[in-house]
């Protein structure tokens, strides 16, 4: 099927072929391919320069059947409703797979952050959420970060939102900073899942993590602590690359030294303990794990006949196409999809929405036990279902997402 360039469409094929498998209602099929809401708003903004600029920005709820709509909001010159639409929809069953009680939402701004200063920065924060203050909410709506915003954007959100209603709202935004709400282990959430379903994927299929070849594309906050984690559970990782570079040793990389590397240099090109390597090598190495963990489309129909690993576990969101994941899966590669991969962030936001509404916070060791747990069970729910349907392990995370989503959405019935 054609996606027309279209990401919600890309979403909506993979949507489909699970449905089809589930027998779903065609009720209810339609109901859960359309968003429930799109806001557009303009965001008019005083510059430095004392001009007025005008930026565009969006917030769309895809599905709160399950609970408040969650998802990041991202700042990019390339925002599009249709992008963020389809985002919106993958958060719906992310946070479906992992048995979280919310929605699907997702939120950008048609900018290049880089070229506002933090006054402007601030100011286009603060008029985005003021824009949408009646849409969001601890019980509507908690937004997050995303591709270039951080802790402090979250903490301008926390802020205006409060000023708004007049008491401070901690649980309406999530990746805030600790000091003021924010969960220990937030920050090394994602990574965490990667390394347990890494973990448990490797149980399943008799591989021994312990003597495990790992090689990881991207060493941003994902891939570094992927790589960190499985180092620590006696994975020797062979190989990493980022957007500069990348670095190769047959032996094992020392993975403490290079995270000291990346921090000083910004990137691990030049890091002197291997031989330098890009990202077709990398893909084509004789490994046992490959964690792509940089960019969508990174495996294709191009490179995947290179690809020699026994487990991909998408640390990234979309890095595979759906043909390139057909023909692995073909071949008998283990795919640990994106939607079960990388969902120990939304896991752990969770976590922090649930601390801040108590008021009462946990140690870092909890944080990490409850995620451990919501990860191995998220983990044997979807393999349980793919071997129920033999299916590969993306289709079954449709499968289950969609029917939690599809048996509430029966049981709560029509509200006309």
């Amino acid at each position: 099927m054609e996606t027309g360039g279209s990401i919600f469409n890309a979403m909506l094929q993979e949507f489909d072929g699970a449905a089809r498998l589930l027998g779903l209602d065609p009720g209810v099929w339609k109901i859960l391919t359309h968003p429930k809401r799109q806001i557009t708003v303009s965001l008019p903004v005083q510059m430095d320069n004392g001009e007025i600029e005008v930026f565009t920005g969006y917030r769309v709820q895809y599905n709160i059947t399950l609970g408040p709509a969650k998802g990041g909001i991202r700042y990019h010159p390339g925002v599009t409703l249709d992008e963020v639409t389809a985002l919106a929809a993958w958060m719906t069953w992310k946070c479906a797979v992992a048995h979280v009680p919310f929605g699907g939402g997702k939120g950008g701004i048609i900018v290049d952050p880089n070229r506002l200063s933090r006054r402007e920065l601030e100011a286009l924060t603060r008029r985005y959420i003021a824009e949408i203050v009646d849409a969001i909410g601890p019980e509507k709506d908690v937004p997050a970060p995303d591709v270039n915003t951080n802790d402090q954007i979250m903490a301008w959100i926390m802020d205006t939102y409060s000023m708004h209603v007049g008491h401070t709202a901690t649980a309406v935004v999530t990746g805030k900073p600790i000091e003021m709400g924010g969960s220990l282990g937030r920050r090394e959430a994602t990574g965490r899942g990667v390394m347990i379903v890494t973990r448990e994927a490797a149980k399943h299929l008799g591989l021994e993590i312990k003597e495990a070849r790992v090689a990881v594309q991207g060493f941003g906050n994902v891939g570094s602590v992927s790589a960190d984690l499985l180092s620590k559970q006696g994975a020797r990782i062979v190989a990493v690359t980022d957007w500069k570079g990348g670095v190769y040793n047959d032996k094992g990389l020392d993975i403490t030294k290079m995270l000291d590397y990346a921090k000083q240099h910004k990137s691990i090109d030049g890091f002197p303990g291997g031989e330098t390597i890009d990202n077709p090598k990398l893909f084509a190495l004789d490994v046992d794990v490959l964690v792509p963990a940089a960019l969508e489309n990174q495996i294709t129909l191009e490179n995947a006949p290179t690809i020699r690993a026994k487990i991909v576990a998408e640390g990234a969101n979309g890095p595979t196409t759906p043909d390139a994941h057909k023909y692995l899966h073909e071949r008998g590669v283990f795919v640990i999809p994106d939607i079960l991969a990388n969902a120990g962030g939304v896991t752990t936001s969770y976590f922090e929405w649930v601390q801040d509404r108590h008021g009462y916070f946990w140690e870092e060791d909890e944080v990490n036990k409850r995620l451990e747990a919501k990860m191995c069970e998220a983990f044997k729910d979807v393999l349980d279902t793919s071997i129920r349907y033999k299916t590969d392990l993306r289709t079954a995370a449709y499968l289950v997402a969609i029917s939690r989503v599809a048996t509430v959405t029966k049981m709560r019935g029509m509200y006309a």
